[in-house]
């Protein structure tokens, strides 16, 4: 069998080259489509030596860390993909990947992180932060947005089956396409991080420092809480934002290695995690450490955290909800078993997630080839 692997674009590695590099891992001979890749950040990684086809948005000026700026430009590179040679095609797609060509005697199988956020969920929201919500150019990114959500839309129906990261990404999946999608969990590397139980008195939150992130939120109901001390890792466009809110019981750390991570993530009293994320791998990592959660009851982190045992959520996102979960959490501080949260970790590791994905593929080539 030959196979294709289709990614948006390979510029970091975060969450969903995670899953692009678990998938590679089950088929290594497999070539990858990107849009664009920043080979430098593929250093040192599984995908370094991967065969990567690039699409022509790779030619065109600044595209390794301006690509988002050739948006209205990807739907029709994906589509310019020749994949007819390839048996199956596997996509993993938070923007436009799952928009592939494929032809009636390919299986196409799609891995949807999200239905693309900036064009669905967060439209409002992104134009409200970008200040495009009222200007003539916030008009001429509406107009592009529509287009986008339109092809989106009519591409739901290229992927022969779906796979999703959640049962809260099924449920967008379900209203924005109007489609089943299995679930299987991405892999988080649940090895690379071991159980730690003497906490200290401090509380960390990690993350990309962008605004939907919600740290700003964080930063300042600790800033509230001067009796409490706070460790913020990360590094992003909030950035400054963020310091100017920070009071002295607020070390903000920018990025750091992953070693240095995981020796706060180990050592904190709890993890605090306010955004609405899709799945969020961050807060199933604290857990791997024995460390509980305080999160935003809401999005994937829901089948992640078991509230009263491995966390606690709190209900808004806002600085008094934060503020009330921190006063809840330390009332209940004795009751949470370190080993237990490390457990539940488990069933998220990426050995798990590629028994399952490979299950799932064999069982549907079987189907679609039997079909034939």
């Amino acid at each position: 069998m030959k196979i294709a692997l289709v990614h948006d674009w390979l510029t970091t590695i975060a969450g969903a080259e995670k899953v692009l590099k678990a998938i590679y891992e089950i088929y290594p001979d497999s070539d990858i489509f990107t849009l664009v890749k920043n080979k430098e950040n593929l250093k040192g990684t599984l995908l370094e030596n991967a065969n990567i086809e690039t699409s022509f948005i790779q030619k065109l000026p600044f595209a390794k860390t301006k690509y988002r700026n050739y948006l209205p430009f990807f739907p029709i590179a994906i589509e310019q993909f020749d994949l007819s040679s390839y048996d199956v095609v596997i996509s993993s797609s938070h923007a436009v990947a799952k928009g592939i060509l494929t032809n009636v005697n390919q299986l196409h199988i799609s891995y949807v992180h999200t239905p693309i956020r900036y064009a669905w969920d967060l439209y409002s929201y992104y134009l409200k932060e970008a200040n495009l919500d009222k200007s003539l150019k916030g008009w001429i990114v509406r107009y592009f947005l529509h287009k986008i959500r339109m092809w989106d839309y009519t591409t739901s129906n290229r992927p022969d089956y779906y796979i999703v990261n959640s049962k809260y990404i099924a449920r967008r999946i379900k209203k924005v396409y109007n489609k089943e999608a299995a679930i299987i969990y991405p892999p988080v590397d649940i090895k690379k991080f071991e159980i730690y139980t003497k906490k200290e008195n401090f509380y960390l939150t990690a993350s990309r420092l962008v605004p939907y992130k919600k740290i700003d939120l964080i930063v300042e109901a600790f800033s509230k809480m001067p009796d409490k001390k706070l460790i913020v890792i990360g590094e992003g466009p909030d950035l400054k934002k963020i310091k100017k809110r920070a009071s002295k019981n607020i070390e903000i750390l920018g990025y750091k290695s992953f070693n240095i991570l995981k020796y706060y993530m180990q050592r904190a009293k709890a993890f605090v995690f306010a955004a609405e994320e899709d799945f969020g791998i961050i807060p199933v990592e604290s857990q791997a450490c024995g460390t509980p959660v305080i999160a935003y009851g809401k999005g994937g982190v829901m089948e992640t955290v078991i509230e009263n045992k491995t966390g606690i959520f709190f209900k808004k996102q806002s600085v008094d909800n934060i503020i009330e979960a921190i006063k809840e959490f330390e009332n209940k501080e004795d009751k949470f078993d370190f080993y237990e949260i490390r457990k539940n970790a488990e069933k998220f590791s990426k050995e798990k997630f590629k028994i399952n994905f490979k299950n799932f593929v064999n069982n549907k080539l079987e189907e679609f080839f039997n079909e034939k």
